[in-house]
């Protein structure tokens, strides 16, 4: 079944309606038809509306409601990864493959190691391309809500920024143990906000880890082997899913 988001405006007592680009995707490329089933998320409150297509107007496709479903298909944590900007096109298959895994949002992070620098127009550009990837994946996998892809901020800032949550974690292959990782993963109750600092190429610089330690950061083991990048982040993810999910 296809899936597509909507405004909560959208939502009007017992019709749906569908705007923008998906309009010319149902109609042109999927080529549905009136009576044909979809379902529509708000990208809000986490529910899934069942929906029949009732007609095809030319800008907008109108759906009758059929039910409510509420599934519980996020985690019940929300996971912030902070992301060390990573080169090339890594960022786009991090954003993709971490919002199959169920992250709550993706913070782009400059940090001394980054290699990538992004001006205020790239900034803007590539944050841009960014959300659309991470709508494209939550689409894909299903899930309620979009993913907020953050503009690109500096290592100080994110770190005030998961100032107030509950968990902070940061992979650091000088960490303690897989014991000391584990008994820190036991410990993540449902509600929370987790903040995960995910390093570029290179990794984090010693002052770095050094004021996310300050700053209430547990470092954390990923094992014996050396990940990139985008392997730790994925990592991450399927461990609290694991923990998370029920």
């Amino acid at each position: 079944m296809h899936q597509f988001f909507v405004e909560p405006s959208q939502i009007n007592d017992k019709l749906v309606y569908i705007e923008g680009s998906d309009v010319n995707h149902i109609k042109n490329v999927l080529r549905m038809k009136p009576g044909e089933e979809i379902s529509v998320s708000n990208g809000v409150d986490g529910k899934e509306y069942r929906c029949g297509i009732l007609r095809m107007e030319e800008e907008r496709v109108v759906c009758e409601l059929r039910f409510i479903k509420e599934d519980g298909l996020e985690l019940p944590a929300r996971v912030h990864l902070f992301q060390g900007l990573p080169k090339a096109d890594k960022m786009e298959l991090i954003i993709q493959k971490t919002v199959e895994l169920g992250v709550y949002e993706i913070i782009p992070v400059e940090t001394k190691r980054s290699v990538v620098k992004l001006d205020e127009k790239k900034a803007k550009q590539k944050t841009e391309r960014w959300q659309a990837i991470a709508e494209a994946a939550a689409k894909q996998s299903r899930r309620r809500i979009v993913p907020a892809v953050k503009r690109p901020m500096g290592f100080v800032q994110a770190l005030e920024m998961a100032a107030s949550m509950e968990m902070k974690l940061i992979p650091y292959e000088l960490a303690e143990g897989m014991d000391r990782t584990k008994q820190l993963l036991a410990g993540i109750t449902e509600g929370i906000d987790i903040a995960v600092f995910i390093g570029p190429e290179g990794g984090f610089e010693e002052e770095e880890i050094k004021r996310a330690k300050e700053s209430g950061f547990e470092p954390v083991t990923l094992g014996n082997r050396i990940l990139r990048t985008e392997t730790a982040g994925f990592t991450v993810m399927a461990w609290l899913m694991y923990q998370l999910e029920k």
